[in-house]
């Protein structure tokens, strides 16, 4: 989906592929198939945008030129397009047990290197020909712990190695390192010392909205910090304003799930790296929880979203006189893992969920003054 801001730059919106399982080709031709296609008619538009994540082994696979030109073909034909991909992670995202494995190979990693390069390439063939840029989002360095100077020093090098190489593409393709919370880049303060060393023209920042609300950034001081954002992540954060009451604790457990991560940030400034790690300690709140919770469902009370950072975020963003950012994704990857009452259904299925993500997506940025591109 594509909107117009007052400034004239053209915005693109998409929703991200890793909310699905598929490790080959044959398995993300099929995602598009049984969801992205479907997620198009459910909102009546003529293009839909689709972030995709490609598991290393299908990037790898689409250096044939056989199979990028299948893969361009049936995003033709299915009315998708493709301007930004998801390389934060490397594979089996969906993993029985993926936690800390997913900042697995880390910026100190000629893999991760590698795999980006691969991506790079790969976008720079499926961009539609009146698209100025593509972009990737790719993980914050890496896990928090070890890390010392000389993989600091590492990873600063893999990233010059990085944007000279996208300097020599055919397109342009930038790269997009996102903050998350418990990595070596956890803020966007942390992220300026980054960005600083780093080649402005090729790597800039992916602002996730949920990890945003997560550490309790102000949005407008985080956009500053980020500066330039190449890529948003739409997505919403789970909240607890009193965690230390009993009913709040047990609506709390139903997130503490073996999969993922779900980082844990109290507003005095503790921390825990995993929700059932917060509520073992306890304490009063309010807690911000790594969940990505759907846009448009938020849970019972006495949980919440953090839905005013979110909304916040997206006005700092795109409600003013200049847009400082043009390529904009809903990320809601944890749809299954969710507590039985959010999760999709028979009646509600997962095309119908993403749908009505993009669009309250598409309501909020119309309720900032753009204007949906209709094609």
């Amino acid at each position: 989906m594509r909107f117009r801001h007052p400034d004239g730059t053209l915005v693109h919106l998409a929703y991200c592929t890793n909310v699905h399982p598929a490790e080959d080709l044959d398995g993300v031709l099929a995602q598009l198939a049984r969801y992205a296609e479907p997620v198009r008619e459910r909102l009546g538009a003529g293009t839909l945008g689709v972030g995709l994540w490609l598991a290393a082994d299908v990037a790898r696979a689409l250096a044939d030129e056989t199979a990028l030109a299948r893969l361009r073909r049936e995003l033709d034909a299915r009315g998708l397009e493709v301007v930004t991909l998801n390389g934060f992670p490397y594979r089996a995202f969906h993993a029985p047990v993926v936690k800390r494995a997913v900042y697995v190979p880390d910026w100190t990693e000629r893999a991760r290197l590698d795999y980006t390069l691969d991506l790079a390439r790969i976008l720079q063939r499926l961009l539609p020909d009146d698209v100025a840029r593509g972009s990737i989002s790719t993980l914050p360095l890496g896990w928090r712990t070890p890390w010392p100077s000389e993989r600091d020093d590492a990873a600063r090098r893999r990233l010059d190695l990085l944007a000279r190489e996208l300097a020599r593409l055919d397109r342009p393709v930038r790269a997009a390192i996102e903050p998350e919370p418990g990595c070596v880049i956890e803020t966007t303060g942390r992220l300026r010392r980054t960005l600083d060393q780093a080649d402005p023209e090729w790597i800039g920042s992916c602002l996730d909205l949920c990890h945003l609300a997560v550490g309790f950034e102000d949005p407008a001081a985080a956009v500053a910090a980020a500066a330039p954002v190449v890529k948003a992540q739409v997505s919403a954060a789970l909240q607890a304003d009193d965690p230390a009451d009993p009913e709040t604790r047990r609506a709390l457990a139903a997130f503490a799930e073996p999969r993922f991560l779900h980082q844990t940030r109290a507003a005095d400034g503790r921390s825990w790296d995993d929700l059932d790690e917060a509520l073992a300690a306890g304490g009063p709140g309010p807690w911000r929880v790594h969940f990505h919770i759907p846009l448009h469902a938020k849970p019972e009370p006495p949980l919440a979203t953090a839905h005013d950072t979110l909304v916040d975020t997206l006005g700092v963003l795109l409600g003013g006189p200049a847009a400082l950012v043009d390529h904009l994704e809903v990320e809601t990857y944890t749809w299954d893992v969710l507590p039985a009452e959010l999760r999709p259904g028979e009646a509600r299925t997962l095309v119908d969920g993403i749908a009505d993500e993009l669009a309250w997506t598409r309501d909020r940025l119309l309720a900032l003054g753009l204007h949906e591109v209709i094609s």
